[in-house]
């Protein structure tokens, strides 16, 4: 609860603030002064037709009082670039006049009533690049994992399995006190390592299938695989999932304070990730992130000798990108690359934007 009363105050505060941040703001040279949204529109690159920085999209924001939410942008909505006292601002403007041409060839206006989907508001950053992991992926501690039921076989004693086969499950632990209806079937992978500390900061779980209950005995369940998208195996965990939809509602922002982290885990990628790849690291709620916090990529300087001292130096480093994170575990956090000027690696440094805290 003091978690989301803290959200609330931060966004009123950014409209109260935008005034006194504004010299911080930059807009692009190249930048529009009207925007008609698009299906396929996100707010990041609406926000980057306008800004250096899209992030900054509330700093500038107007408030209007005859839209309930002006942060949910429709497709067919007019973006508008004005000035207030000297500064830069963004409106939204909806188009709710009926125009109808008569014959004398004036045009009549009418006040009409424009209904719209809440759904099909404008996404903050791609849904499609995160949709899997809102819903598949997981982290785990230790004790989580072994604690929660997992495949000991199946039918005609084969160890893999797929869509349609019998499986049967154990939990000797709980013993299924709180059995559900359907369960998600996880592998457990990579673990989550502090490149600084080594410390273990937790377990992937990926889902690979869902399995629907047929039968319940003492602390054996029998299951049906009724999606899967890899084979499944003995030894793999079940963990209450809700196979349903899920979209996230968040707005880019950054960190309160100073945060220094790394990048410890990519996805389908071997060297490198870029714009629109899913990276992890190695910062969670306990360091305060939030999802919709934007964090800076920085590679660090090469290690060269100088010949003249006769020392090795360090060069400065370079910016790669930019990230927003769109999901927060304790000690880890999932974060989509909005921009990448140079291909990211493993290890490179993510650190709150410059003059934001």
């Amino acid at each position: 609860m003091m978690k989301s009363l803290q959200r609330i105050l931060y966004v009123g505060l950014l409209v109260v603030t935008s005034a006194v941040m504004a010299d911080t703001i930059a807009l692009r040279d190249d930048h529009p002064n009207v925007y008609y949204v698009k299906k396929g529109d996100t707010l990041w690159d609406i926000s980057g037709r306008f800004l250096e920085n899209p992030w900054q999209w509330p700093e500038l924001w107007h408030d209007n009082p005859d839209i309930d939410n002006p942060h949910l942008i429709y497709p067919g909505d007019e973006i508008r670039l004005f000035w207030q006292d000297g500064e830069p601002r963004l409106a939204v403007n909806r188009d709710n006049v009926k125009r109808t041409k008569l014959s004398d060839g004036t045009v009549k206006l009418t006040p009409r009533v424009r209904e719209v989907d809440r759904d099909s508001a404008i996404p903050a950053i791609p849904m499609s690049a995160i949709q899997s992991y809102l819903k598949d992926a997981l982290v785990m501690d230790r004790d989580e994992i072994l604690a929660a039921p997992y495949l000991i076989g199946g039918q005609d004693r084969r160890v893999v399995f797929g869509m349609g086969d019998t499986v049967y499950a154990r939990d000797p632990e709980d013993r299924f006190a709180d059995l559900q209806r359907r369960y998600g079937i996880y592998r457990v992978g990579e673990e989550y390592v502090d490149p600084e500390t080594q410390e273990v900061l937790g377990y992937e779980a990926r889902r690979i299938g869902l399995a629907s209950v047929r039968d319940q005995e003492e602390d054996m369940t029998t299951l049906e695989v009724i999606r899967s998208s890899e084979d499944v195996r003995v030894d793999d965990r079940l963990f209450q999932q809700p196979d349903r939809e899920v979209r996230a509602v968040l707005y880019p922002h950054a960190p309160d304070e100073k945060i220094t982290g790394n990048i410890i885990r990519f996805f389908d990628r071997i060297n490198s990730v870029a714009r629109n790849d899913v990276v992890v690291i190695n910062k969670g709620e306990r360091e305060g992130m939030e999802p919709g916090h934007v964090l800076e990529i920085f590679q660090q300087g090469e290690l060269v000798r100088d010949r003249q001292q006769d020392e090795m130096v360090r060069l400065p480093r370079t910016k790669a990108g930019t990230l927003v994170l769109f999901r927060v575990h304790e000690k880890v956090s999932y974060g989509l690359i909005m921009e990448s000027t140079r291909p990211i690696y493993m290890q490179d440094i993510v650190e709150s934007p410059e003059g934001s805290y």
